[in-house]
């Protein structure tokens, strides 16, 4: 759970989505890092999540979920305009599943 004095609604941001700057703003103003500790800690994160994505490791984080590497096989498929049959390649996408414990604090929201 977000402590308190970290809480924060997603109201108060300007945009609907949570952006790497946001991240360090806010660990600027609620844990005293200063903005370059910040902005490069966000960046460091992110920076080992890709790279273990990358090497087709899957991260777990704990609490929020799991980011897993998948390998979708190549298929027949379609151009929507023309119906011209197009091959689509073998490739490797991200997906994330989302804890329990994350689940349970979106239903809560609603409920």
């Amino acid at each position: 759970m977000v402590s308190p004095e970290i809480e924060f609604a997603v109201d108060d941001l300007e945009t609907p989505a949570l952006t790497k700057a946001q991240l360090a703003d806010l660990l600027f103003e609620h844990i005293g890092l200063n903005k370059r500790e910040s902005k490069d800690m966000v960046d460091a994160f992110f920076d080992l999540v890709s790279e273990s994505l990358v090497r087709g490791d899957d991260v777990k984080i704990s609490g929020f979920g799991n980011f897993q590497i998948r390998t979708k096989a190549p298929r027949p498929g379609r151009n929507p305009r023309t119906g011209e049959a197009i091959p689509i390649r073998a490739r490797r996408v991200v997906t994330f599943h989302a804890s329990h414990k994350l689940k349970e604090q979106i239903q809560g929201e609603v409920g």
